[in-house]
């Protein structure tokens, strides 16, 4: 026992037996000969305690189902201009395909090794949680209830959004109380809809819902005239005009929002090392926007760089993959393959897209912004 007496050790007291009481304790703790013997001993103790507390990196049942496939699950948007989209070849492209992409090429070496499932709003959550897709990347909002009541992880926001309106330009709507008493589009199964519905109730507008459970039909019946105003993320409103309007002047956003939307992907709970994995991939995009890495200079800084903070991360210096169960190069491959976070936003939703977003909230913490990665050390 930690405070067993010896006649050597307690030759000073007349203790020959262990210490069975606190009063006995805090007696012997006030002699000055006693304070140096029991610090010696915690001393000892401790790291022996840190020791069994500790366990090595290993790797979780996803990535381990993952690696023996070859290939990441990846539920994305059926399709939402500049987030999830495939093209004539089946060949997607979009933000939220970009994480995917950044991921499968930290883990399996390769941005090609996702097989993308499209999922409408009611399907997205039990696709994650039945295992038939391994990340949600699909425009979906963080939410308390969300994350406390499906069984499922949020990693990291990789979009800030807020929900918006969308009107016919020729209503001459300039305000969101001239929405009293009209029809309204939105999508089922969403924080959309439920926002609407307190909107219209704080304010007493009496706004009429009209809601559709995939988008396609949202759009349709918008674009048809069955609703006087549209409501989504404004992300998607830009989109969705890009994509669906004859003549996208014809139809304006509203700038007033009603909501926040911080979306990013989502994961099932209960796995923590792919939770860390897809967490610090989207940091590390993030972060190296920040040092100026990007997807042309990535292998030069490598080679040349002799910041500490570069090498670190693109693995010159340490091997931060091993704590992921990764090898020293998955986040060079991540950033080499999609770019920084600031190439993925312009290159699928910036200011030269058809959408035409700004970064705004979007920008880095340093920029006015609110991307501010947890530091890769």
């Amino acid at each position: 026992m930690l405070f067993m007496s010896t006649n050597n050790l307690f030759k000073k007291t007349e203790m020959q037996n262990p210490i069975t009481s606190l009063h006995e304790f805090n007696r012997l703790c006030a002699l000055s000969w006693f304070r140096p013997y029991l610090i010696k001993q915690i001393l000892f103790v401790a790291p022996l305690l840190f020791l069994l507390t500790i366990n090595p990196a290993k790797a979780g049942k996803t990535l381990d189902s993952i690696r023996q496939k070859d290939q990441i699950n990846c539920g994305v948007n059926t399709g939402l201009a500049g987030f999830a989209q495939a093209d004539g070849q089946g060949k997607w492209s979009g933000l939220d395909v970009d994480i995917c992409k950044a991921v499968a090429a930290a883990v399996l070496g390769n941005p090609e090794k996702v097989r993308y499932t499209p999922l409408s709003a009611p399907q997205r959550f039990t696709a994650l949680q039945s295992g038939e897709v391994d990340i949600l990347s699909r425009n979906t909002t963080f939410t308390l209830t969300r994350d406390a009541s499906l069984g499922l992880s949020q990693t990291v926001v990789t979009f800030y959004d807020g929900q918006g309106f969308m009107t016919p330009t020729n209503l001459g709507i300039k305000n969101l109380k001239q929405l009293k008493g009209l029809t309204v589009c939105a999508q089922s199964g969403t924080t959309t809809e439920k926002n609407l519905t307190d909107f219209s109730k704080t304010n007493k507008l009496d706004i009429k819902p009209i809601v559709f459970e995939k988008i396609e039909a949202a759009n349709a019946a918008y674009f048809a005239g069955r609703c006087k105003a549209y409501t989504t993320d404004v992300s998607g409103l830009a989109s969705i005009r890009s994509k669906e309007a004859k003549n996208p002047k014809d139809h304006v956003i509203l700038t007033e929002l009603i909501s926040k939307e911080p979306m990013g992907p989502m994961i099932r709970r209960g796995d923590d090392e792919w939770l860390s994995i897809v967490k610090w991939v989207i940091y590390a995009l993030m972060e190296a926007e920040e040092y100026g890495i990007t997807s042309t200079n990535v292998d030069q800084l490598k080679a040349n760089s002799t910041d500490p903070k570069i090498m670190r991360m693109l693995g010159k210096s340490e091997d931060t993959g091993k704590l992921l169960g990764l090898d020293r190069e998955w986040l060079s491959r991540a950033i080499a393959s999609t770019g920084n976070y600031g190439e993925i936003f312009e290159r699928n939703v910036g200011e030269k897209t058809a959408l035409g977003l700004k970064r705004g909230l979007n920008a880095q913490w340093d920029k006015g912004g609110l991307m501010y990665a947890m530091p890769i050390r």
